[in-house]
């Protein structure tokens, strides 16, 4: 589903983010992608969302080569990831349920459908009865959890999630790190970066572990 091949990337002036990479990820699989600060972790979530390219070699999704892609193409290839960002790009204007609604909005969901995928997601991560709660009522975690919901209303096939429990504390960090393993159990390919795995250490993921942006 998921293959790097040989991929760096720098960044001006030959700053070496990520070295020669290479690896596979299959469909389902629970990766958790380790390393200390500046390893690298964030910079590899962002190429298989083709939010940022590889400097050289390939990264490829589903057979696609999304350092390639157009505009039009990034757009599809983003229909089929989730992507739960460190700072959770939250709209505060806006309360739980449209905060998920969004990405089914700007798809173009009839919005009868929609409503019931929201309430879905906001059940599967236990904020069913938190919908018309604003961000800044949601506690910490709470917050995290909108985010992953907001990441998966669209049922992707891949989750990525960068430091999903940071800032959180051991059984908040825990209830969360859960959610992520069942979403892995019926199917779903996640990538975790983290610097911290102690949440996920009874879950046994399969583990890429970076050393200034080299594999370990």
């Amino acid at each position: 589903m998921i293959r790097f091949e040989h991929v760096c990337r720098r960044y001006p002036p030959n700053i070496a983010a990520l070295t020669d990479l290479s690896f596979n990820v299959e469909a389902g699989e629970l990766v958790l992608v380790c390393g200390h600060s500046g390893a690298g972790k964030s910079t590899l979530l962002k190429l298989i969302a083709a939010i940022e390219r590889p400097s050289s070699g390939a990264v490829l999704v589903n057979g696609q080569n999304v350092g390639a892609l157009k505009r039009a193409g990034i757009a599809v290839l983003r229909r089929n990831l989730g992507l739960v960002f460190q700072d959770q790009k939250l709209l505060f204007d806006r309360n739980a349920f449209d905060n998920v609604m969004l990405p089914l909005a700007i798809a173009g969901y009839p919005p009868k459908e929609a409503g019931k995928r929201v309430r879905a997601a906001l059940d599967k991560v236990g904020l069913a009865a938190r919908e018309k709660a604003l961000p800044v009522a949601l506690s910490g975690g709470e917050q995290q959890r909108l985010a992953i919901a907001r990441a998966v209303v669209g049922r992707p096939a891949i989750l990525l999630a960068d430091e999903p429990t940071a800032h959180l504390d051991q059984a908040t960090a825990g209830d969360v790190a859960k959610i992520f393993r069942d979403f892995h159990q019926v199917g779903v390919a996640v990538l975790i970066a983290s610097c911290d795995d102690t949440a996920f250490s009874n879950f046994v993921p399969r583990r890429l572990v970076l050393d200034h942006g080299k594999l370990q």
